[in-house]
């Protein structure tokens, strides 16, 4: 990573934090605008829960067809009374860099649909 691509994340981060900080600022003073920002924010978050439940939705087809196929060769090997013999691979793992940060983004998902379903509790009140 060159200095350049430094300078020019750290004046976004910058920005990122000086614009939610104004907005912030426009929510406090404004109550019209916090309406608006909770509206916008709620379409947000129900569209990406959508997009994730697609997602997650073809992810499980994906894996419930690749076990069916595993378990219908390991029926097809026992029913033609061939002995198969499996050798163990080494299942690569994760640095532990990327182990933590998947556990903290499974828990900002998490804080996220409970996020989603308060709203959606509030809504049908």
């Amino acid at each position: 990573m060159n200095s350049d691509t430094v300078v020019r994340i750290l004046q976004k981060s910058f920005r990122v934090t000086l614009g939610a900080t104004a907005s912030l600022v426009e929510i406090l003073q404004d109550p019209q605008k916090r309406e608006a920002n909770l509206t916008k924010i709620k379409a947000e978050v129900d569209q990406l829960t959508r997009e994730w439940a697609n997602k997650g939705e073809m992810t499980e087809q994906e894996a419930r067809s690749y076990v069916d196929t595993l378990m219908a060769q390991r029926r097809g090997e026992m029913n033609s009374g061939t002995t198969v013999t499996t050798t163990a691979t080494p299942v690569p793992t994760a640095s532990p860099e990327v182990q933590l940060e998947l556990q903290e983004l499974t828990a900002q998902l998490a804080a996220l649909r409970a996020e989603v379903e308060r709203l959606r509790t509030e809504e049908n009140r």
